[in-house]
């Protein structure tokens, strides 16, 4: 399946808003596109985050995104970007989509002088890890991540 991958813009949120809601959905949130709409405006109008948008190159439908928000390391001193989203809509499945995006990523990480790529996924989410194995990521075993939820 051929795609056109690029980074979304604000004329992008049509084709951004299902596959973000279908991502939260796929993380036990409901379905809100509301909110999904007003999130990525957001990040998006803010310059808050980079986000890749995969797209079918005939008919323009959305089948993919990842989601990038830049940060910093400071025991290694570099700038980092954390990937936190990625999906890819059930159709664009099993065609490279994913891999595709995450390339994007690392193309684009790599252009803009950020020292590392950094992410985090469900413990069930094996065909994500095996994905993000397969370039190269490996497993942190050393720092446990926690939360406060607020």
């Amino acid at each position: 399946m051929t795609t056109t991958i690029r980074q979304a813009e604000l004329r992008d949120l049509p084709q951004l808003v299902p596959l973000f809601d279908a991502y939260r959905q796929f993380y036990r949130y409901p379905a809100d596109p509301a909110l999904a709409e007003r999130f990525l405006a957001d990040r998006i109008g803010r310059r808050e985050s980079i986000i890749f948008l995969a797209t079918d190159p005939v008919t323009g439908a959305g089948l993919g995104f990842t989601q990038l928000y830049p940060t910093f390391c400071s025991t290694a001193a570099i700038r980092l970007l954390v990937l936190y989203d990625l999906f890819v809509a059930p159709e664009g499945r099993r065609h490279g989509i994913g891999r595709q995006l995450m390339e994007r990523a690392h193309h684009y990480a790599r252009e803009e002088g950020f020292g590392r790529v950094m992410l985090q996924t469900a413990h069930t989410n094996t065909g994500a890890q095996a994905l993000y194995e397969s370039l190269g990521y490996r497993h942190d075993t050393e720092f446990r991540v926690y939360e406060l939820v607020l």
